[in-house]
């Protein structure tokens, strides 16, 4: 036998649960108790004292007439606790015996028992009364308590199974955790404090009645703003002055650190659990079937047990065929439990009337709006966070049924859902953490003596970077929350901007800041579109450099938008993977000076656009798999600078179109395929620099030391032999470089170049270096390692200018030279040094 509570253990959950179940749940539970109980009290009344009791009737007899027993069988029991028997023979065998009252010696006047006499003895009568407790009582009489506790354990069983399915609990297991967390993390508190806090001053000023703002505060109009709309951050009515700090509303105590890693991880979390729930309604339809089943077992077990009340009964007629065992036919029998199992039955089926209506109320509930869509509107409208997402699915519905118990729960679980409030957390970490002191010891000086600043893959920009005022150079990178706050304008020293894949959102008082202020901007981005259009609107930019991906076949959105507020660009650098030169570049052309485009390897078919770019001095085309000189450019007259690094050219023939160019005194032809220099080249007497390394040269032709404004010559890693001896003529050249060749022999007629500084003949062929190298007073840098040089010439001590550290020779060569040279050679060494430090 089972107890009340081993059966009552069906019906419990984990407490933490309880805020998943409505009012209707709860109180369905405590009826299928109260059920239990009156299932479990009928069935051990009925164990212990349920019976029936069974007497014969006279008319069954196969003969009714009735004969006087002799006094002496017949027997009867006498007052007083004495005991009378008399016997009476009958008349015939079977017929019963009539007993009649007659004195007793020994208790004269005392009154007789009186009474049908049967002629069956004790084991009769029980064995009647189990037959007829089988074959005259119903069967319902007998299996109501069982049944009621089956029906009460299944009621039970169906109301928490979506708590118990293992596809459905561990999602609720995760909810109410994550649930839990969220209503008591400190975070929860803090942003509903700030959002009363901000409801509190906004009713101020509505009470009385929009009131003069304070003096570090200034309107909307009263800041310049461009005449495009800008993609800055929605702004209130209210902005910040660039003449003050930002003063902010007074805050809770800020959150130490452990309550806001315990937040992030919370944001986290539930940003999972969404992207797993919201896939599925499995919990909405196990709740829907569990109630739809719970009110099938209502309407079969009020149908079939109404029809049974009726059949409790206190008495009961019983013809147990056992004539031939006790000589009787028909019995009539008394059930002693007949009115306590009716009156059970009847409380019973009152409990399950109530117990179906409230499951009708739940399935009216279920069906009357849509359950598996939830809206945050209340909540958006009672905060500051109004980006509260709106939920589906089995999310939705989890939240309708934690409303039930407390709405609270919905409020503070919707502040981990907000973009808003999670970037609200991570600015309040990320100013704890990065402090002024510590951004000050990350500050650098770059090689342009510069102080530069560079965060990487923080959560936001730090408040504090606005209090390096004497910053020059900030570089934000992999900030995909970084945003520039009115602040910047105490920054007065700053000229730099660099975004890495950082798609910055900036205030429209720090707009203005940096449109007045910015010179240079770095932009990295993997699509066009992560471009802040804010970008094109900066009036007083010098220098721009895009990084990303152009290409027009995998962005329909190309075309860079216009740039024709950048009035005063100068410089623009794009490394990208162009098929054309956009042309809304054309927009700069009045004043762009220097274009620079890397081209990744991808070819560049149409440069038509660089026509129109008459100002143009310097361009710079790397890397764009051309294979000849493009004809646009000799439409730059006023081109100074051209640098083709890394291309396809083999062939130089267009050469002779540069006579056209004035102005040009660079040209880069480095890193292509270049097998010969055309003899035309002569005619490009401006040239002052010319960069032939890293291509497939063999020889050199004579007219192109004919150049004689040449004072940068590189021919670097190529297959050149000879020297020509006409490199004599070139007398302003200070810088020669061969490097990487197979020269054999140096000219004497190298060292008339008398302004050398520069001398590069390592790794060839070269067994010996000429006396005439003395020549050279004002060489600077000598490379000759890498060849096969036995000595060098004393002569060598005579270039003043040398020093150890730019002799790049073998350290055998060094030691053979004179002692006097070497020493001559180390001490301008210390001597410099010295002067150095």
């Amino acid at each position: 036998m089972f107890t009340l509570t081993e059966v009552a253990s069906l019906n419990d959950i984990q407490p933490t649960y309880r805020i998943l179940k409505p009012w209707w749940d709860v109180f369905m539970d405590y009826l299928g108790i109260v059920m239990l109980m009156v299932a479990i009290f009928a069935g051990t009344m009925q164990l212990t004292k349920d019976q029936v009791v069974c007497l014969p009737v006279l008319d069954s007899w196969q003969d009714s007439s009735t004969t006087q027993r002799p006094p002496e069988t017949a027997s009867g029991i006498g007052t007083g606790g004495n005991q009378v028997t008399l016997t009476a023979a009958p008349t015939s065998k079977d017929q019963p015996e009539t007993v009649v009252p007659f004195p007793h010696s020994a208790a004269v006047g005392q009154p007789q028992p009186t009474g049908v006499k049967t002629n069956l003895d004790f084991q009769q009568y029980v064995f009647v009364n189990q037959m007829c407790y089988h074959v005259a009582l119903p069967w319902y009489s007998k299996y109501f308590p069982y049944l009621a506790l089956i029906h009460t354990i299944v009621l039970m069983v169906s109301s928490n199974f979506w708590f118990k399915y293992p596809k459905t609990s561990s999602k609720i297991e995760h909810f109410v955790s994550i649930l839990g967390k969220c209503f008591e993390s400190p975070w929860t508190t803090k942003a509903l404090s700030e959002t009363a806090c901000e409801d509190s001053e906004e009713n101020k000023q509505r009470l009385t009645g929009a009131p003069s703002l304070p003096k570090h505060f200034s309107t909307s109009s009263e800041e310049g703003s461009p005449n495009q709309s800008t993609p800055m951050l929605a702004k209130s009515s209210v902005k910040f002055s660039t003449e003050k700090p930002v003063i902010e509303v007074p805050s809770m105590t800020i959150l130490d650190k452990k309550d806001g890693e315990q937040a992030k991880a919370l944001f986290e979390k539930v940003r999972k659990f969404r992207a797993h729930v919201e896939d599925s309604d499995l919990i909405y339809k196990l709740y829907v079937a569990q109630t739809v089943i719970k009110t099938f077992k209502f309407i079969l077990i009020l149908c079939y047990t109404s029809t049974f009340v009726a059949s409790i009964q206190f008495d009961h007629d019983c013809e147990p065929n056992i004539k031939h065992l006790t000589g009787y036919i028909k019995f009539k029998c008394t059930h002693n439990m007949a009115f306590m199992l009716k009156k059970l039955l009847i409380s019973y089926i009152a409990l399950i009337c109530v117990y179906g209506l409230v499951c009708i109320h739940t399935l009216f509930w279920l069906f009357r709006r849509p359950l598996k869509e939830y809206s945050f509107e209340k909540v958006r409208e009672e905060s500051s966070f109004s980006d509260i997402p709106d939920v589906k699915n089995d999310f939705a519905f989890l939240l309708h049924m934690v409303d039930q118990y407390d709405q609270l729960y919905s409020k503070r679980f919707g502040v981990f859902l907000s973009e808003v409030s999670e970037n609200k957390l991570r600015e309040i970490s990320l100013n704890h953490e990065w402090t002024f002191e510590k951004l000050r010891q990350h500050v650098t000086r770059n090689s342009q003596d510069k102080l530069e600043l560079h965060l990487f893959m923080l959560s936001g920009v730090p408040d504090a970077v606005f209090e390096l005022t004497d910053l020059e150079i900030l570089k934000l990178e992999l900030i995909p929350e970084a945003r520039i706050t009115a602040k910047i304008s105490q920054m007065i020293n700053l000229q730099e901007l660099h975004f890495y894949h950082c798609p910055a959102k900036v205030e429209q008082t720090a707009f203005s800041f940096l449109r007045d202020h910015l010179r240079c901007l770095h932009v990295k981005f993997t699509d066009v579109a992560e471009i802040p259009t804010w970008v094109y609107l900066l009036k007083n930019l010098r220098e721009l450099y895009l990084v990303g991906n152009l290409n027009s076949e995998n962005n329909k959105m190309i075309g860079l938008e216009s740039l024709r507020d950048l009035r005063h660009l100068k410089v623009l650098h794009l490394k990208s993977n162009l098929t054309k030169i956009p042309t809304n570049i054309t927009d700069l052309a009045p004043h762009l000076v220097k274009l620079v485009v890397h081209n990744d390897g991808t070819k560049l078919l149409v440069l038509n656009s660089l026509k129109k770019m008459m100002n143009l001095s310097d361009l710079e085309l790397h890397n764009c798999e051309l294979e000849r000189i493009p004809h646009a450019i000799f439409s730059l007259t006023n081109l100074q600078e051209l640098d083709l690094k890394s291309n396809n050219i083999r062939t130089i023939e267009e050469v002779i179109s540069f006579q056209h160019l004035k102005r040009l005194t660079c040209l880069k032809l480095w890193h292509n395929k270049i097998i010969t220099i055309p003899l035309s080249i002569s005619h490009v007497k401006n040239l002052e620099s010319l960069y032939l390394s890293h291509n497939k040269l063999e020889s050199l032709p004579a007219p192109l030391f004919n150049l004689l404004k040449l004072r940068y010559l590189d021919l670097s890693h190529n297959s050149i032999v000879v020297i020509p001896l006409e490199i004599g003529f070139l007398q302003n050249l200070q810088h020669f470089a061969i490097t990487g060749n197979k020269v054999e022999v140096v000219p004497k007629q190298l060292f008339k170049c008398t302004k050398l500084r520069t001398l590069c003949l390592g790794h060839n062929c070269i067994s010996s270096l000429p006396e005439k190298i003395g020549q050279l007073v004002q060489l600077t840098h000598l490379e000759l390692k890498g060849n096969c040089l036995d000595r060098l010439p004393a002569q060598l001590g005579q270039c003043r200018l040398l020093r150890r550290n730019c002799l790049v020779i073998e350290d055998h060569l060094f030691d053979s030279l004179p002692s006097e040279v070497k020493e001559s050679i180390n001490q301008e060494t210390n001597v410099t040094f010295a002067n150095g430090i």
